[in-house]
């Protein structure tokens, strides 16, 4: 059974809306499941160390507090959370870094 959290959609550069749950790959993936709270949090903060503004990070995890803490984390560092759902237990997130870091 899959059960969608939220999609945010988007706007290109032409001004169009556009689903971020497009097949789009991401330019990095964390696979945090079976790690609980602090671990996901300080796992995507390391890895979006790593890659370059504006690019995606895609997070797979299954710790249910990650619902409450990714979208704060987003808010609190200005990344921009584009897609997160959940199927079967497993979290699935994207995230854009703030292109001005």
């Amino acid at each position: 059974m899959s059960k969608e959290l939220n999609e945010i959609n988007t706007l290109d550069e032409q001004g169009q809306t556009t689903s971020s749950g497009s097949s789009n790959t991401p330019d990095a993936v964390l696979d945090a499941k079976g790690l609980y709270c602090p671990e996901p949090v300080m796992m995507i903060h390391k890895k979006i160390r790593e890659i370059n503004p504006g690019q995606t990070l895609q997070i797979i995890a299954t710790d249910p507090s990650t619902v409450r803490d990714i979208p704060k984390f987003c808010v609190y560092l200005e990344h921009e959370l584009l897609y997160q759902a959940e199927s079967d237990g497993v979290f699935t997130y994207l995230l854009r870094k703030n292109p001005n870091v």
